[in-house]
Parts: C-alpha cells; sequence; structure tokens
C-alpha cells in the first residue's frame, strides 16, 4: 500500500499511513525514560463471547473490534491487561490518535497550571499576543480548555475548499490546492475571526483552540512542546516508547491531532488518569485537575453545542468528554476512531486505535461506547 501526502488519511492508505506518519510529515520525538515496567498481565476476556446490544443488533466485542476498523485495541483492568489485540498494527508501531492529543495537551496545561505556570483564568493574550487581531483577542485559556471560544471556524473534515482543508495545509497536512495561500499553523489560527455570540456561551468543537493551547503550554512551560511532553507526562508516566508529535513547516507542533503513540503507552496515559494523576505510585498531573475534569465543565455551553446528540446529559471538560452527570467516565476522542475510555467504578481503561474511513462517524462512536460500557459491567 502507497501512502503519500496527499492519500494518508484516506481508507486503505490510512492503514499504513496512521502508524508511519514519521515517514510523511516532520515530527519530533518526546523521549520516554531508559527503561519502563512492563504492563502486567491478567485474566483475559473472551471477546468472541461478550456479547452487547447496539443499534438494534446484538454482538460480540470481537466482532465490533472488526466492524470499528480496531487497529489495535488494550484493557487494562487496575493497570494489568484483560484483553488485547493487535490487528493492522504492531506493539511498536506509533500509532496517530488525532484529537485524543488535545487531552494529553490539556493534562501539560493541568502540570503547568499546578506549578504556577499557567493561569486557566488569563487571558489567552497573555501567553500569545500575536492573537491580538483574532477571535482569541479576549477570550481566556479555560475558552480554549473547555472548547467556548466564539470563533468562525467549520469543523468540516469531508470539504475540500473549507476551513478545515485550509487549516491542513497550514499545518502541512494536507499539499497546497489551487489558489490556496501557504502559510504556518500559528498565523493561520490567529487569523481566524470572532462569532457573534459571546465567549463562554456555547461548546463549539474547533480544533485551532487545542492548537492555539499547545502554543499557550510552550509559552508558559518554556520549552517546545515535544520537550515539555517528554518532561511532565512521558518520562514520569513511565512511558516504554518515544511519543511524536506532528510539525508544521515552521517547526510549530500539532497539539490538537498530532500525537503519535504505542497502544500500551497509550493506555498508560489512561491509567494515569484513572488513578488521579499518579502511576504507580508517582504523581504525574495534580489530582485537582483530574478532579475538576470529572466535578465541572457546562452542561448549558454542551446542550448548545454540535455534538450534544453523542452524550445528551454530557459535558466537556479541559478537553474531555464527561458522558454522564455521574462522571464515573471520561472519554478522549480523536477521529477515525481513537479513543480513551475510563470508568472509574470499574476500575477499567480502554485504548482504541483504528482507520475508520469517514472521520467523524456518530455511529460508529455509539457503536464503540456501547462496546466499552459492555466491558466495564464486566467488572462492577
Amino acid at each position: 500500500m502507497t501512502a503519500t501526502l496527499a492519500n494518508w488519511r484516506e481508507h486503505p492508505h490510512s492503514i499504513w499511513g496512521f502508524t508511519h506518519v514519521e515517514r510523511l510529515l516532520p515530527v519530533a520525538a518526546a523521549a520516554a525514560p531508559a527503561s519502563s515496567v512492563p504492563l502486567a498481565g491478567g485474566p483475559m476476556l473472551d471477546l468472541a463471547r461478550l456479547g452487547f446490544s447496539a443499534g438494534g443488533r446484538r454482538l460480540t466485542v470481537e466482532e465490533a473490534l472488526g466492524l470499528t476498523h480496531t487497529d489495535g485495541f488494550l484493557v487494562l483492568r487496575h493497570g494489568a491487561v484483560v484483553a488485547q489485540r493487535y490487528i493492522n498494527q504492531t506493539p511498536e508501531d506509533r500509532h496517530i490518535v488525532f484529537s485524543v492529543s488535545k487531552s494529553i495537551t490539556a493534562m501539560l496545561a493541568g502540570v503547568l497550571a499546578g506549578e504556577g505556570r499557567l493561569d486557566p483564568d488569563a487571558p489567552v493574550t497573555q501567553y500569545i499576543p500575536e492573537a491580538t487581531r483574532s477571535a482569541y483577542a479576549d477570550c481566556t485559556v479555560r475558552n480554549l480548555l473547555d472548547m467556548t471560544v466564539s470563533i468562525r471556524f467549520t469543523e468540516d473534515y469531508l470539504d475540500p475548499l473549507g476551513d478545515v482543508a485550509r487549516y491542513r495545509v497550514a499545518m502541512g497536512w494536507n499539499p497546497p490546492g489551487d489558489g490556496m495561500a501557504v502559510e504556518g499553523l500559528h498565523s493561520f489560527i490567529a487569523s481566524l475571526p470572532k462569532a457573534a455570540y459571546p465567549h463562554g456561551w456555547r461548546f463549539h468543537y474547533v480544533s485551532p483552540n487545542s492548537d492555539m493551547l499547545g502554543w499557550v503550554v510552550e509559552r508558559a512551560g518554556g520549552a517546545p512542546f515535544a520537550a515539555l511532553l517528554s518532561r511532565h507526562l512521558w518520562q514520569p508516566m513511565g512511558a516504554a516508547t518515544d511519543v511524536l508529535i506532528t510539525l508544521d513547516r515552521h517547526g510549530a507542533p500539532r497539539s490538537a491531532g498530532g500525537v503519535c503513540t504505542t497502544l500500551a503507552d497509550l493506555a498508560r496515559f489512561g491509567e494515569m488518569v484513572l488513578g488521579g494523576g499518579s502511576l504507580a505510585g508517582r504523581r504525574v498531573v495534580p489530582e485537582g485537575w483530574i478532579a475538576d475534569i470529572r466535578r465541572n465543565g457546562d452542561a448549558a455551553a454542551w446542550s448548545r453545542g454540535e455534538m450534544a446528540g453523542l452524550f445528551p446529559e454530557g459535558r466537556y471538560r479541559s478537553q474531555w468528554y464527561v458522558p454522564e452527570p455521574s462522571s464515573r467516565e471520561l472519554c478522549a476522542i480523536g477521529i477515525h476512531g481513537q479513543w480513551v475510555y475510563i470508568d472509574f467504578d470499574a476500575g477499567l481503561v480502554v485504548a482504541k486505535q483504528s482507520s475508520q474511513p469517514i472521520p467523524s462517524d456518530e455511529a460508529m462512536d455509539r457503536l464503540s461506547f456501547a462496546m466499552f460500557r459492555a466491558i466495564a459491567r464486566e467488572f462492577r
């Protein structure tokens, strides 16, 4: 299979492209520690026998993995592996996780906030004065974190001439089309205009918000994004493999969607969140940051947004989805079927990497979410 810059996100080229991003795009590496403790094993689930209902039909987990174009699937219960599948990738492959990157970036923000180097309530322009002529001129970092920026941008992945197409050229993910300006990621996001409604009023999913958040993190942390990711997450988390982040032509990181990691390290990241910011007895992220994600988020703003159909009683806080008022679950979700699912009551983490043909597919999301909940029920 031949994947190129022009087709690497199109099925079936994406099956190879999603695990070989460094062959297609410039990347920076965030170093893992010199040694890592392997994930422990536990009694394994029989995925071919574990059944659940979704969309009016009865399926097994094994069948659902195939239907959702799964490349890799790993389930941890209290830190031990209880299910594992490598289908279109190997344990060493670093698979792009798309918007799960947002949730990782927000954890970096949480570390810097805990150190007093980043104030979530501060204006974005305190860190990024270059944004004074954009929608970000009068919003806060909290607006970035919670996707409540008033901004004119349509997140339509399939429009070949729309906002996302121009955005992808700026980030270096697409070759430029006819008549498209070739600019960098930072100059693109710092030019986006404000919408008519006030900041904070509605949830509006806009990936440039998370790239702006990554820029804020770099300024607050005083180092490149990859260095901060290594120092504050991958090293203390005890990751086994260096993580990659894609860069634009000027070296700006794609913090909204460019993180590439192994399945096992993605699951470790989820286990750290399950542990309230700690993993293997080591504090990684402030406990209060995780508690705030579970406890807060504006349900009214969420209900006014375009994704309320997926989680009708949900919220969004610090780049994480909170599916229901109980706060028992958290989700990090990326296009083409990337997931980290956490159930605190069940002590469960699910990491799923996929190559779904349609970028944003609510039917696939519902199927995956039903599958995760079925697994969690086995342990409650």
